[in-house]
């Protein structure tokens, strides 16, 4: 299997697992993505996902360039299964809250995963670049939108040069949540997904997407129509976040 998935509680542990390969994206890893991420679009417990890489020191190589030739417009198809919701997350449209747990190099492809997620929690060993330059390629899977999320000099020198950064500057610029030691990075992330996941899943879900449309479309699209509003504010969930503060409780969120 090229991408190994694990359950604890409402988060799913997704694992790139090529590592032979630096678990470079190739298309039999992609459709496999896809289709997981959808399995979890459709699951509804599942309300956090944490992505990450197998073995210890590569995240993800990016492409696979011995397999550039191998793909084609059909592996783009958006009826295929799971090419909508791989699509949705590579944009950063995908539903549900997703947090990198960086363990290695993320570098090209494997930097654009780690911007297509909400939260990043990375290991003291982590490095992060686009290359794609010193191959005569450009970061075609949303790098050059890279300045959305870090500083455009520091974005410019990345996508420019091709090299690449620690993780204490991806953090220092804010494209790290957090630098762990390599031996507490799935614990640290995986209790981050956990308290996202403690959350209700409906204004979860919303508050995402209107941050993220505040950043890419301007401010006045991170403002929630009366409709949006209103579908919070009489929730079921919103009934239950208040009487569970009221009774100084945990509130038990059942996504309606």
């Amino acid at each position: 299997m090229l991408i190994l998935r694990e359950r604890r509680g409402h988060t799913e542990t997704l694992t790139l697992n090529r590592p032979e390969a630096g678990n470079s994206l190739n298309p039999p890893l992609m459709e496999e993505l896809g289709l997981a991420l959808q399995d979890i679009l459709d699951d509804v417990d599942a309300r956090a996902v944490v992505l990450t890489g197998a073995g210890d020191r590569i995240f993800c190589a990016g492409m696979d360039l011995s397999s550039l030739g191998n793909w084609s417009e059909s592996d783009a198809d958006a009826e295929r299964p799971g090419a909508r919701a791989l699509a949705d997350f590579m944009a950063g449209n995908y539903r549900k809250p997703l947090i990198a747990a960086v363990n290695g190099a993320a570098v090209g492809g494997g930097l654009e995963l780690v911007m297509a997620c909400d939260l990043v929690v990375a290991a003291d060993t982590a490095r992060f670049g686009l290359p794609e330059v010193k191959r005569g390629l450009y970061a075609a899977g949303g790098g050059t939108v890279l300045a959305t999320r870090i500083p455009q000099a520091l974005a410019l020198e990345l996508g420019l040069t091709g090299r690449l950064i620690g993780a204490d500057r991806a953090e220092r610029f804010g494209l790290v949540n957090q630098v762990v030691t390599a031996g507490t990075l799935m614990e640290t992330a995986l209790g981050l997904a956990d308290e996202v996941a403690a959350n209700g899943p409906l204004a979860v879900e919303l508050t995402k997407r209107l941050m993220r449309a505040a950043v890419s479309t301007g401010p006045a699209a991170g403002l929630a129509t009366p409709d949006e509003s209103a579908s919070i504010f009489r929730s079921e969930d919103a009934r239950e976040g208040a009487a569970a503060f009221m009774e100084k409780r945990s509130a038990n969120f059942v996504g309606r």
